[in-house]
């Protein structure tokens, strides 16, 4: 009995050491690639954005024609889906790559339009010009190719090994209280802060596909923690002529987008989102601590409990792949589509300058100096971060430079990249809802942002 006994303890230890193995290497290495900084060229950003980088130096000679590829795929795949129903069904991959509805075939197969006149009909120069579509099809989706091969790949390695649940029980005391939201959601925030917000809608995606997010938990986090990282700031704040005064610079974008995730799940639409799962279960718990356990404690069981039986290369490589593809595929044509219309309607329409005339009055309340042309800026952040700093670059005054750059900053949602993402993902937000956070952030931001630059300036 005793050696029966010994033997079933030894067998509980070498499980036990497996599962510690398990939780720790491919925790650390998800942890280096994707949230520790690195600094290159004087720049801050992240392992998994360099390898990016890199790969699109390699691919750059192919990029063009694997990206009009991509959109041929997907549309022409979505077409044939859709006449041959009956046989999609039965593979469940290609089901749910390709079967989409009415509206996102068309989203796909004006994807596809825009690409080959972006690539074969440069005369369209509407189009084709390098403020709209040029814009989105060679500078933004190579970004996003590279980074949803890497990250699709390895995000399992943040997200299958027990790092966001040890992370949540660090975290929660910190993440719940202040932002009704799990700990987990910390790691969210992190990976886009250091990296590129895509890369947090993507975890926060995913997360509330695998049934760790609520629909509001999803929301929420998508629209208020998917931060515009450092290196992207950098880029701003150049583009103002302010690269001087880049630690205050970051530090109010910070301090505004704490206030605003505080503040914005208790307004509408947000607050009216549903406290269930992607299952359609509705949350009981509070993911409480037990009152006899410490944090670390906790956290490290239910990390354990998360890759007991788990098999890493299947995890890796197999689900990986899955999450390339659906990236691919489901995403990258609705960023072409939606963020090339956002810019021919910023470009060639004053509707974007119209919306902002309603921001005159508490522009010039706060004390912007050429609160007019400010005004005209403010909304065309929402078809791209970038373009109110490109605006505003040529007004002679510092705060209102400084005041429009950091607002921008903060608006977050804009739909050549992190907004279309949001749309084309499984996180229930649409584009109307997307618009009144858009408002609401802005708002809210907005305020801070100015009595800020007033003591700066």
């Amino acid at each position: 009995m005793n050696r029966s006994n010994n033997y079933l303890k030894k067998e509980l230890y070498i499980k036990k050491g497996k599962n510690y193995i398990k939780f720790l290497i491919p925790s650390v290495i998800g942890i280096i690639l994707f949230m520790f900084p690195v600094v290159k060229e004087g720049e801050v950003t992240i392992p998994i954005a360099l390898l990016s980088n890199l790969m699109s130096d390699y691919i750059a000679p192919y990029i063009d024609y694997i990206l009009i590829g991509v959109l041929t795929i997907s549309f022409f795949g979505s077409l044939l889906t859709l006449i041959f129903n009956k046989y999609s069904n039965k593979d469940k991959v290609l089901s749910e790559l390709f079967a989409v509805s009415p509206l996102w075939l068309v989203g796909r197969g004006i994807a596809f339009a825009f690409g080959c006149i972006v690539l074969f009909a440069k005369d369209i120069n509407f189009i084709a010009s390098t403020n709209t579509g040029g814009l989105v099809f060679y500078n933004l989706l190579p970004v996003l190719f590279t980074i949803f091969l890497l990250a699709g790949i390895l995000l399992p390695l943040l997200l299958n090994f027990g790092l966001l649940e040890f992370a949540g029980a660090l975290l929660i005391k910190v993440m719940r209280p202040v932002f009704g939201l799990p700990g987990r959601a910390a790691i969210d925030a992190i990976a886009s802060w250091l990296g590129d917000g895509t890369i947090g809608v993507l975890l926060t995606s995913k997360q509330y596909e695998e049934g760790f997010y609520t629909e509001k938990e999803a929301c929420v986090i998508g629209t208020n923690f998917s931060l515009v990282s450092i290196t992207f700031s950098l880029v701003v704040i150049n583009t103002v002529g302010l690269s001087h005064m880049f630690v205050p610079f970051y530090l109010t974008v910070t301090f505004a987008c704490i206030m605003v995730a505080i503040v914005l799940p208790k307004l509408p639409p947000l607050s009216r989102k549903k406290d269930r799962f992607y299952d359609g279960t509705h949350k009981t718990d509070k993911e409480e601590i037990p009152t006899d356990t410490k944090c670390f404690q906790y956290g490290v069981q239910k990390a354990l409990e998360k890759v007991d039986g788990v098999n890493v290369c299947k995890s890796v490589l197999i689900d990986g792949f899955k999450n390339v593809l659906e990236m691919w595929i489901a995403v990258i044509p609705i960023v072409m589509t939606i963020g090339t219309v956002a810019l021919l309607i910023a470009e060639y329409t004053p509707i974007f300058r119209i919306l902002g005339l309603p921001f005159l009055p508490l522009l010039e309340i706060l004390g912007v100096p050429e609160a007019a042309v400010a005004s005209q800026t403010l909304f065309a952040g929402f078809a791209d971060m970038l373009l109110p700093s490109v605006l505003i670059a040529t007004v002679t005054n510092d705060m209102t430079r400084f005041v429009v750059a950091a607002v921008s900053v903060c608006q977050l949602i804009y739909l050549s990249e992190v907004g279309a993402l949001l749309i084309a993902s499984k996180i229930p937000v649409n584009i109307k809802e997307i618009f009144l956070i858009f408002i609401e952030r802005t708002l809210i931001t907005l305020p801070i942002v100015a009595i800020i630059a007033r003591f700066l300036f």
